[in-house]
């Protein structure tokens, strides 16, 4: 599975996850489901895995805060303590926080980075704006913890619901540089970004890619996935792809390098 996460979903901007199945080489997709509320996510996360295989999924919202900022903060160096205080306080509370240590900064070194920022070439975990993704580490890391999925190396839970901190910017740029592809505006939906999507899905079609994956869709749903000048749909079934490959790594540690527990690993960086 593949989620493209929102820290606070709704109709018109909801979660999509990504259902598909590996076969032969390929990655079939199945279907996208849609979540326009924290509670219904919540209880899709706690429904057991659908096949006696293992249910891998990659999710785009951080896993954990940088090292130095938690140091900073003097807040517990174990993950489960550190994300128990961290959900602790609410997001005007962080905001303070973050923004009294980017105050403190150099300008150009505001933000603290986690160590997989750089080669997965991500915003920072504790970037509050543009885009807010401190804000979905804060929604989605209780519902994960909350529905005793297993985070490899930071939380031990159900053996048959794997969780892996996925990115789709990594994939994507793999195959179109820094070509822009989507645009949650809709006066920016361009011909340039509609022409980037479909040749993100057609080098997904060919296998083009480090993961070595070809990715499968029905006319239909490749027709789904153009359309939607938002990408949600597509980033869902990138980070799809990301967790099919790390399924085939499942005795390598699902494909992670050792990494700081504290901090996470954005799968296939």
């Amino acid at each position: 599975m593949g989620c493209d996460f929102s820290s606070s979903p709704s109709k018109r901007k909801p979660i999509v996850v990504a259902v598909g199945r590996l076969h032969r080489g390929a990655v079939q997709l199945d279907r996208l489901n849609f979540f326009q509320t924290l509670p219904e996510f919540l209880e899709f996360l706690q429904q057991p895995s659908p096949t006696n295989a293992p249910c891998v999924a990659g999710f785009d919202l951080p896993f954990g805060l940088p090292r130095a900022f938690v140091v900073h903060m003097n807040w517990p160096t174990s993950w489960p303590e550190c994300m128990d205080q961290f959900a602790s306080h609410t997001r005007e509370e962080l905001r303070q926080f973050f923004k009294a240590f980017c105050d403190a900064r150099p300008v150009g070194a505001k933000f603290a980075h986690r160590a997989t920022d750089l080669p997965a070439g991500s915003s920072p975990s504790m970037k509050w704006v543009n885009p807010p993704v401190a804000w979905m580490m804060h929604a989605g890391v209780p519902l994960l913890r909350a529905a005793g999925w297993t985070l490899p190396h930071m939380q031990a839970g159900d053996g048959q619901r794997i969780a892996l901190e996925a990115y789709p910017g990594l994939l994507a740029r793999e195959l179109v540089g820094h070509r822009s592809y989507k645009s949650d505006d809709k006066s920016k939906q361009t011909p340039d970004r509609w022409l980037a999507r479909k040749d993100i899905l057609h080098a997904l079609d060919m296998g083009q890619t480090k993961l070595s994956l070809r990715l499968k869709l029905s006319a239909a749903q490749h027709d789904t996935l153009l359309a939607d000048g938002s990408g949600d749909a597509l980033d869902a079934v990138l980070c799809m792809v990301q967790a099919a490959w790390a399924s085939l790594q499942n005795e390598a540690n699902y494909g992670l390098p050792e990494f700081d527990p504290l901090e996470g690993w954005i799968v296939s960086a």
